[in-house]
Order: structure tokens, then sequence, then C-alpha cells
């Protein structure tokens, strides 16, 4: 049996043993409700506040900014249609590239009469912070920008764009324009970046421990002192009413663990990482003919690698990778059911064709170079075997 090689962390990150070890107390003994008043559930109360102010030290924020979620699609769901219920009439402005929980939550707002904006980006995969005003009316009242694409790894310049939105809100306080603008930012990718609320600007961001080495299932939302936000679940009036449900208290130890353990080593991750990445490209450039980078190498998570393979198709490839036990992507695990070409890549400019040409390897913790001489080796093998499977006319392209 050939070894397992796992080189999509973008999609899903296995659990940090040390975050297990954090959990381990409450999904075994430790258990009762967090809202109880015996001993055992003020135990919980703890367990779960102490969880909510170590996210909050991470991102310098207050605890009861922290809300928990279970992941970053209810986190998302609960920013952007926690916002608009009070606005009717508001309108919400999203950038072109953003996760389908984003994209799909902006849809539904628009079906039930909001008003919808989209941000282009450039072929590199940015948001130009500029153009962010211009976009932006008296009606809107969400900016939504994802901080790093969870397929093209593009990081977005959130300060920057923060700081256009505060010049937006400025000027309708010199109009007297009484709606109010928020600016929301999934940075569930973001594990390896500055996640300083303060320093982003931002007055909500969430994140899921299905990308931080945490446990699926767990996720938060930091929810800025004084923005306006509406429950969309309803019960017992957890999480200052605006997520009913009894906390999972074992998931939300881990997430924070989790989140603690990841950005306490993130510039020397984040460092070897890039080196990493840079060297892959360097060899698969080489080794195979017409390789194309998607989106630009600067400004680019340091673990991504995404890149489309003229003449021949993103899933054949996947497949014939899997058969020699190494797990890649063509893109979003999140949208791979649906068969249709990357939204990201399309807005990059690029074909349709070059979209479901495309292959993304994600880097993580236990990636090493071994692995990537491996990869190389198998991924040089393959190409001219699946590019043999296209019609004759369409092989010229790559010779």
């Amino acid at each position: 049996m050939k070894k397992s090689l796992y080189l999509d962390y973008a999609a899903a990150t296995p659990l940090d043993p040390r975050a297990h070890t954090a959990m381990e107390p409450y999904l075994k003994g430790e258990f009762a409700n967090p809202s109880s008043l015996h001993t055992p559930g003020r135990r919980q109360r703890a367990a779960l506040e102490g969880a909510r102010t170590q996210i909050a030290r991470v991102l310098g924020a207050k605890p009861a900014e922290i809300i928990f979620t279970s992941g970053s699609t209810e986190a998302a769901n609960l920013a952007m249609q926690g916002v608009m219920k009070g606005f009717p009439r508001g309108r919400v402005v999203i950038s072109a590239i953003e996760h389908e929980a984003v994209r799909q939550v902006a849809a539904g707002l628009g079906h039930e009469g909001h008003q919808t904006g989209v941000l282009t980006v450039e072929s590199s995969g940015g948001v130009r912070p500029e153009q962010v005003a211009t976009v932006i009316d008296d009606h809107t009242v969400l900016v939504c920008v994802q901080y790093a694409n969870n397929e093209v790894g593009s990081i977005q310049p959130i300060a920057k764009i923060a700081a256009e939105i505060a010049r937006v809100r400025a000027d309708r306080i010199a109009r007297k324009v009484a709606t109010p603008l928020y600016f929301y930012c999934d940075a569930a990718q973001a594990g390896l970046l500055n996640l300083q609320v303060a320093r982003l600007g931002v007055d909500l961001l969430s994140m899921g421990g299905s990308k931080l080495y945490g446990p699926a299932g767990s996720g938060f939302l930091y929810v800025r002192t004084g923005v306006s936000l509406r429950p969309i679940m309803f019960g017992g009036g957890q999480e200052r009413s605006l997520r009913s449900g009894t906390e999972n208290v074992a998931a939300a130890v881990g997430l924070a663990q989790a989140l603690e353990l990841v950005q306490a080593d993130r510039a020397t991750e984040a460092r070897r990482q890039a080196v990493l990445r840079d060297w892959l490209w360097q060899e698969l450039s080489t080794h195979i003919e017409g390789l194309t980078l998607n989106g630009g190498i600067k400004s680019r998570l340091p673990g991504n690698l995404y890149f489309s393979v003229t003449g021949a198709a993103g899933e054949t490839l996947v497949s014939y990778l899997d058969a020699e036990g190494i797990a890649v992507a063509t893109g979003s695990a999140c949208t791979a059911a649906h068969q249709e070409p990357s939204h990201v890549l399309l807005a990059l400019g690029l074909s349709r064709e070059q979209a479901e040409s495309s292959l993304r390897i994600t880097l993580g913790r236990a990636t090493t170079k071994t692995d990537l001489q491996r990869l190389v080796r198998v991924l040089t093998a393959a190409v001219p075997r699946v590019r043999q499977l296209l019609p004759q006319h369409a092989k010229s392209s790559v010779q």
C-alpha cells in the first residue's frame, strides 16, 4: 500500500494533539450544562469562559465580543444575516472571490429584497482598496471581504480596506447620513496571519476550528462592541442571545487552544511553508511544460500553490494522484460537488478551460521537502499520461 501524503490543508487540518488533550476532560468525566447553577455546571461555564478569554486575547478583543458557533459557515450567516435583519432596505457588498458561505448568504439576502454589490479583483486575486468607496452608496450597510482566499490564497489588504470604509463613515457623519456601515471579514484561512482586530479595523471576523488544527464543528464570530446584530437562531438565549443552544464546551476549549498554538508559531511556520512552496513551484514549472500560476505569488498564503495545467483536466489529475496516495484538490472542497468551474478563477480572468485544468496544493505543519519531492516525481509522470487522454486537436496547444 502506498504511503498517504496529504496536501489539502486548505480544506481541512488534523486535530492538534495538544488541542485534543485540552478537550479530553470535557469529552469524558466533565459534563454538565454551562447554564446550570450547580457545581458541575459552573465548572463547564468556567471552562467555556476561559476559552472565550483565550480567543479574545489572541485577537486583542474583549471576551464579550466572542460568540461561539458551530463553524465558519454559521459564523458567516450570523454576521451577515444578523446585521442585515436590522436594515430591511440595506445593501450588502461582497468581493467577487468570497467563499460560498458568504456568496450564498448574499444571494439569499438578494432574494429577500436587499440590494447587493460586488467588488471586482485584479488578476492577482487582490482587491484594490481605493475601489471600495466606489461601490458603497448611502444604503450600503455591510461590506464583506475575505482575509485570505481559500482557493488561490490571495491575502487582502484588510487594514487598508478598513481605512477606506472609515473614510466613508466619516463622510456619512458629515452629511448626517444615519445608515451605519460595517466591515465583515471571513478569516477562516488566516491562521498564519496577524489577527489583531484593532490593527485590521474590522467590525466582525469569523474563523473555524477545522482550518486551525482544531476540532471540526467549532468556530467563533468576533463582534465589535457597538455593532447592531440580531440573532438568526432562537432558544435559551446563550451567547448573549445571539446564538441559542447549549454550548459545546469541549469544542470551544479545543478551538481556543488550537488558535493560540497556531498564532504562537505563525511567523516561523509561515516562513517554512513559503520556502517549501516556492521550491515546489520552481521544480514543477521546470519539469512540466504548460503550467500557469493562478493569482500572484506576492500577498499569497505561504502554503498555497494553485496552478493550471494546460491540456490536462484537474479532476483527472486529482484522481491519478489519489491512486498514488497523494491527496490534492482542484479548488474549494465546499463547491466540488457542483461540477462548475471555480468562480474564483473566473473572477481572476481565467477561461473555463483554464479553470477546469487547475490543481490546488496546500501545505501544512506536517509537510516536508521529501513529501514534495515525491509529489514532483508523481505529477511529472502523471501530466503527460493525462494529456494523452485529450482529443488530438487539443494536444497541439501543449506541444
